[in-house]
């Protein structure tokens, strides 16, 4: 069964804010809630929907994924055990609307936390982009900080029960008549206080530095593709999974050929003789060193396209490859000597008996002009 639209299940338009999207969260959670709706069939299933629907949407990597992939782009995700099972009760809820989601939480303990992700950009070449490649990479990145093992405290101590939350991470609040949870203000959920700081990490249990990844992109890429490497990205907090890498491709210009999904297109210059009586010329292929040879049939015209099938490219997400289509640009002779202009203006003068027999297209567009002045004297 296809899943609805996310922003539908919501009630909300794409353009909603982050406030907006609480808002309705909240409001159709509680609706839909089975502890409210026991005698309801469709309440559980409905409550899942709204719930899967926000934990996407809240996520702005999820959001922007889900927006230009649709329910593809977070598979794995959604409806696949990557925002946990369960309801909660009505607590559960409103710590996800104003504690902070993100995460997942052990019972009785400070909220785990999935690190963020990480985006870099790289440049290719188009030759690059079609054949494929691995580059190695160096980004910023958090470690565990390794003089304190992470925990924050200098050697010698250790982090100290947090008296405000008593290690939990979470404080009740009450609000009318609902019990509230949100983060503790004090050790901001961790459950520990550091009364004595590393003095690499300062407290915060991790390091600065860079890293070197090898990163292996796929042939057939092109602009706007990415190429996610799992676990890559900033370190998880309280024990929580690292976040991912994303690396997006940016293809720069070629000088001789555009790529147009799986097509290449490329301009090939001819000389007059050749267009007039008909000839050949050697095309370059992207991927083979060697050029292929283009018939070029007499009396071929300034923008006609020839197809070369199967010398474009192959992209990621088609099954074979796409054509290679030469554009003729007939090529008009220059710095001429007196004799060649002199043939020339003879060879024109032989043409002036049967001009509409030997240009067509020129006779056929005077007779389009002596229409339009015709049009304008009427």
């Amino acid at each position: 069964m296809s899943k609805r639209d996310y922003y539908e299940v919501l009630g909300v338009d794409r353009n909603a804010s982050e406030a907006d999207l609480k808002k309705s969260y909240r409001r159709m959670a509680m609706k839909f809630h089975p502890d409210r709706n026991p005698d309801s069939e469709d309440a559980e299933a409905q409550f899942k929907e709204v719930k899967e629907a926000y934990e996407v949407l809240s996520d702005s990597q999820k959001r922007a994924a889900y927006d230009q992939f649709g329910h593809a782009g977070v598979e794995g995700g959604a409806g696949q055990g990557g925002f946990g099972g369960g309801f909660g009760g009505f607590e559960d809820i409103f710590s996800d609307i104003f504690g902070g989601g993100g995460g997942g939480r052990s019972r009785g303990g400070p909220r785990v936390y999935r690190g963020a992700d990480l985006a870099y950009r790289m440049e290719l070449t188009l030759e690059e982009a079609i054949s494929g490649i691995t580059r190695e990479i160096r980004i910023p990145a958090t470690e565990i900080c390794k003089q304190c093992s992470g925990t924050g405290a200098k050697a010698g101590s250790s982090p100290v029960t947090c008296n405000t939350c008593g290690g939990v991470g979470k404080v009740r609040m009450q609000q009318g008549f609902f019990s509230v949870q949100q983060t503790c203000p004090s050790c901001h959920g961790a459950g520990k206080e550091i009364k004595n700081p590393c003095n690499i990490c300062h407290g915060a249990g991790k390091v600065k530095k860079e890293k070197t990844l090898s990163v292996k992109i796929p042939g057939g890429v092109d602009t706007g593709d990415r190429v996610r490497l799992s676990g890559e990205g900033e370190p998880g907090e309280n024990g929580g999974p690292s976040g991912d890498l994303f690396v997006e491709v940016r293809v720069k210009e070629h000088a001789l050929f555009t790529r147009d999904g799986d097509d290449l297109y490329c301009e090939i210059p001819v000389g007059i003789v050749t267009a007039t009586l008909g000839g050949e010329v050697e095309v370059p292929c992207l991927g083979n060193s060697q050029c292929v040879k283009l018939k070029i049939p007499s009396e071929s015209q300034t923008g006609k396209l020839f197809r070369l099938r199967g010398k474009g490219v192959k992209s990621v997400r088609s099954h074979g490859p796409g054509d290679l289509m030469c554009r003729v640009i007939v090529e008009t002779p220059v710095k001429l000597n007196s004799k060649q202009k002199e043939l020339l203006k003879q060879f024109g003068e032989s043409l002036e008996e049967r001009r509409e027999k030997h240009s067509p297209h020129h006779s056929s567009w005077l007779d389009k002009v002596k229409g339009f002045f015709e049009d304008l004297a009427e």
